[in-house]
């Protein structure tokens, strides 16, 4: 019986998971077309105004003006279809999704974004693959609504046995001890105990915070 129930937490919570992270998507998406692209697009339309106001009055620089404005709309416009790809967390690692994340946070959001892979990649089993992404979707959300970070470092090591992740930013820190945790940090504990993983996290005031999550990779799933 105690068996049966967690796996039926196991199943709740990663479906859990994969609704959140379709979601987390939908949000990200809907944010930059209205913060980013629509401000863009405001600006190509105020200069083509001006333009038609102007009649004869423009020059060659204003419209190239616009084109580059267009263009880069449609650059982001593309980057963001290819994080709407609802299968993302099925259709590859959690190592290549995660790197789409990272990318579109380094362009859109002109924060530095690094990702450092040590080791030989070992096979992760895919249930857990997508509980180990949507920890790390809920770490760097913490650390773009709360830290107002410059930059976010993400360190993955593999060894025969082990993935080792370190989720690294540089901006506020904050009191473990004598602070509230919050709903994020909770699910983050509570995922990482679901497939076996420690989770530590250290924070100071003026350096900035780490997330580790030290996963043990069972060979058994895949023989």
């Amino acid at each position: 019986m105690d068996k049966m129930e967690a796996e039926l937490l196991f199943q709740s919570e990663l479906t859990k998971s994969k609704i959140e992270i379709k979601e987390q998507t939908l949000t990200n998406v809907s944010r930059e077309l209205h913060d980013n692209i629509g401000q863009i697009l405001s600006v190509a339309l105020m200069h083509m105004n001006i333009i038609i106001e102007s009649e004869d009055h423009y020059s060659k620089k204003d419209l190239k003006n616009i084109k580059e404005l267009v263009n880069k709309s449609l650059n982001e416009i593309r980057l963001l279809s290819k994080i709407m790809n609802g299968d993302i967390f099925l259709n590859t690692s959690f190592i290549a999704a995660i790197s789409e994340d990272l990318e579109r946070i380094k362009q859109l959001k002109k924060i530095k974004c690094k990702l450092n892979i040590d080791g030989e990649i070992q096979p992760i089993n895919k249930e857990h693959e997508t509980i180990i992404y949507r920890i790390l979707q809920e770490a760097i959300s913490n650390i773009l609504r709360h830290s107002h970070s410059d930059s976010i470092t993400i360190n993955i090591l593999f060894s025969e046995n082990n993935c080792k992740i370190d989720i690294i930013d540089t901006g506020n820190g904050f009191d473990i001890e004598n602070s509230p945790k919050g709903s994020g940090l909770s699910n983050i504990e509570t995922r990482a105990d679901l497939i076996g993983a420690d989770f530590t996290i250290y924070s100071d005031a003026n350096k900035g915070t780490v997330l580790m999550i030290d996963y043990p990779i069972k060979t058994e799933d895949y023989i």
